[in-house]
């Protein structure tokens, strides 16, 4: 028996050209850093940096039922999205736990598209058509090439490149324009916190693309940016990584996602389960924690209080713009509270920790 070989992205032969270090993530040949991961991070932090993340999938659903599918599946409100406009959301099995979280994009009235992680797409797209009946769905995964341009100089360079421009584009908003040439689907979107930019790209003219960023932002410092700083980025903010911090045994309300739970809407897989968790109150919740010292607290390494096992580290890292060793965890309800000491398990010793405000880095923009 063989492993199923990795797939390659539109831009790996640019990674590779680059001197990206490679590695398997999803099911994937992704690069995880280029030049290091401090330095790719405060790259996006300071200036502008390009991902490569078209190992991520993408299903488009149209027709009359679109809508109605769309709500029956996701915990938000998808009525409420005018053309343009793009929404985070989850799928949630009956149970209420997490199949997978994503973003909904409204191209017209009845035609839609999901932006799904790369390790779920088998699973999420037999999800979707398993119970998104009466719509139509086609997976776009592997003809979509994505770029993301991320950071305080993303709209001067995606800008210069993009026709119609992008300046008064708002944010989680998309528009349809041209960038180097190549038809692209520009959303005001990310994943670290900064101000940028999601660009869908034809799948064999990512790559043109992809060029003509990287030459054009020179001025601006821009650089390609790897998986690695692409983690410490979203984990200065608190956003959620699947497999990570959220999977099918966590509650939306466990992971700080209510936001996106939109009950009042009326039925969808899940919602039953869901508000018994808010009637009774979670159990655990997803916190912040920041090491006293420089030890790293890693995924899975116990949260201890007075000795006593009281949670788990979803993610953890240390944290360049804030300078500290932070991480996300899971701990009873009643520790939550910021300011509450804990200590965490690296390698059979308690080292101390902290429940603090996230966060932990002040965003550029909100997520919502």
């Amino acid at each position: 028996m063989t492993d199923t070989p990795l797939r390659r992205t539109p831009l790996y032969d640019a990674h590779v050209r680059a001197g990206a270090r490679m590695v398997p993530f999803g099911g994937w040949e992704m690069p995880v850093q280029y030049t290091g991961i401090v330095e790719e991070h405060r790259i996006v932090r300071g200036a502008v940096g390009c991902f490569d993340v078209s190992h991520m999938g993408e299903f488009e659903v149209e027709g009359p039922a679109a809508l109605a599918a769309l709500q029956r599946l996701t915990t938000n409100d998808v009525a409420a999205l005018d053309v343009g406009q793009v929404q985070y959301s989850l799928l949630c099995t009956p149970a209420g736990g997490i199949v997978d979280d994503l973003t909904v994009y409204r191209l017209a009235a009845d035609r839609f598209m999901v932006t799904v992680n790369a390790s779920n797409i088998a699973k999420d797209w037999s999800w979707v058509t398993g119970h998104g009946g009466g719509a139509r769905w086609r997976n776009v995964s592997l003809e979509t090439g994505l770029v993301a341009v991320q950071g305080p100089r993303a709209e001067a360079l995606v800008g210069r490149l993009a026709d119609p421009d992008v300046a008064a584009l708002g944010y989680y908003r998309f528009a349809r324009s041209v960038v180097a040439g190549v038809p692209a689907l520009i959303s005001r979107t990310g994943y670290t916190g900064e101000d940028g930019f999601e660009l869908y790209l034809p799948w064999g003219e990512t790559e043109r693309a992809w060029t003509a960023l990287l030459d054009a932002g020179r001025g601006d410092g821009v650089a390609p940016i790897g998986l690695g700083a692409r983690d410490t980025l979203r984990l200065e903010m608190k956003y959620a990584l699947y497999g990570n911090d959220i999977d099918e045994t966590t509650s939306p309300l466990e992971a700080g996602l209510g936001w996106v739970v939109k009950p009042a809407k009326g039925e969808f897989i899940g919602r039953d389960a869901i508000e018994k968790v808010r009637a009774a109150g979670p159990r655990r919740k997803l916190v912040g924690l920041t090491m006293a010292g420089r030890a790293v607290a890693r995924h899975g390494y116990r949260v201890l209080k007075d000795g006593r096992a009281v949670g788990v580290v979803t993610s953890g890292s240390y944290g360049p713009s804030v300078d500290r060793c932070i991480a996300m965890a899971y701990v009873e309800a009643g520790l939550a509270v910021v300011g509450t000491a804990l200590d965490v398990e690296v390698r059979g010793q308690a080292k101390a920790a902290e429940v603090v405000r996230t966060p932990f880095h002040p965003p550029a923009v909100k997520k919502g």
